[in-house]
């Protein structure tokens, strides 16, 4: 029994192995007749491609220039004494904004009015000796005409009145310094601007060429200095002194003007450095501060422009895809010059491109050269402007 139910149970498996196998070939055969069997063509193979396209145009295109910048000031003046003295009072604060002959400091300059006064009384004795000398030159003049005297005591006489002529010269001189001196106890600020820290207090001993007392920054008007590529240079040659130059921070645009080119390229990075001004009356631009320069030193005049979307990139170039009349595009090998507010500028390498051609802005990646297009609905056409 165990036998014949042994030789039953491979039948069974036998038969099934084999139905499978027959259900695996029919299924093979269903899928090959479908693959030979023709399927319609989709649009997109045979039909015309919807696509948004607009116009070359010919049209005058400034040139916008962006840069970073940093705020300068236009002059900034370290504050020094010119005499070694004690300061008597400081008449500023720290922060304030002064203006040009504003009194800052003072000194205590009573050795310097001693030696004012001992060079204005050396002075009085020389002249009192010079005019003592002249009288008696007077009178040895009157006796070497009578024959009295000789020759060489008359020139010693007048050689004793030109050396006290000198001395009085000298003593003028020495009365000159001294009051200058005098006057260095006195200091003013040299420019108007905004005071820095104040290093020095009433009491403290100031030396020349010590530590500078106080810095003074003039900050209206106030610089920004920036650089450009060097090819830029003809361009603001032309329009330097004159050329409009706005500074953008946190917002808010401020107007000058380009007022320095430097003498020389900068030859590791290929870039001039130059300088606009900026009126500065409520501060709002600060030394260290960096901001955005924008300038437009010259224009591209007459030049081709499409909107930048129509321009493709292939392997090897950059084309447009040009809508001919009969409704079939083609590929226009193109330059970029310049990409600028949406707007490229091309230059059309041949005779492909020129102004009022229409050409693929939207739906380019659908296209072959060839490829018959019509303009997408809900979505006009556009100029290029």
């Amino acid at each position: 029994m165990d036998a014949v139910w042994q030789r039953q149970r491979g039948h069974t498996w036998l038969s099934g192995l084999l139905l499978l196998a027959v259900l695996a070939m029919v299924a093979t055969g269903f899928w090959l007749g479908r693959g030979d069997t023709p399927q319609p063509k989709s649009a997109k193979g045979s039909g015309v491609i919807p696509v948004t396209s607009a116009l070359v145009t010919v049209a005058d295109v400034p040139v916008h220039l962006t840069a970073n910048g940093t705020v300068t000031p236009l002059q900034s003046v370290d504050v020094h004494a010119q005499i070694s003295a004690i300061i008597k009072a400081v008449h500023i604060r720290e922060g304030q904004f002064v203006r040009q002959g504003d009194h800052l400091f003072s000194l205590d300059v009573r050795t310097e009015e001693a030696n004012l006064g001992k060079a204005a009384a050396q002075l009085t004795k020389s002249r009192a000796d010079l005019a003592n000398a002249e009288r008696n030159l007077l009178r040895q003049r009157e006796l070497f005409g009578q024959k009295f005297i000789a020759q060489t005591a008359l020139d010693t006489v007048q050689n004793q009145v030109d050396s006290l002529r000198a001395q009085v010269e000298a003593d003028l001189a020495a009365v000159a310094a001294s009051r200058v001196a005098q006057g260095f106890g006195k200091i003013v600020a040299p420019i108007a601007g905004r005071i820095g820290a104040v290093t020095v207090y009433p009491g403290s001993l100031v030396q020349p060429g010590g530590v500078a007392l106080v810095s003074i920054t003039q900050i209206d008007p106030i610089n920004v200095s920036f650089t450009l590529p060097e090819r830029e240079l003809p361009a603001l040659q032309k329009s330097s002194g004159s050329l409009p130059v706005s500074a953008q921070l946190g917002g808010v645009s401020y107007d000058g003007k380009l007022i320095f080119i430097d003498n020389s390229v900068d030859s590791a990075s290929g870039t001039i450095r130059l300088k606009a001004a900026f009126a500065n009356p409520g501060g709002r631009l600060w030394p260290g501060m960096f901001v955005t320069v924008a300038l437009s030193p010259h224009t591209l005049s007459d030049v081709l422009t499409v909107p930048v979307q129509a321009v493709q990139t292939g392997p090897e170039k950059k084309f447009l895809y040009v809508i001919g009349e009969d409704g079939k595009v083609s590929v226009a090998p193109v330059r970029v010059l310049m990409i600028q507010d949406g707007q490229a500028v091309v230059e059309g390498k041949g005779e492909g491109v020129r102004e009022s051609l229409r050409v693929v802005i939207e739906g380019a990646q659908n296209l072959r050269p060839g490829s018959a297009v019509t303009e997408a609905k809900g979505k006009p056409d556009r100029d290029g402007a």
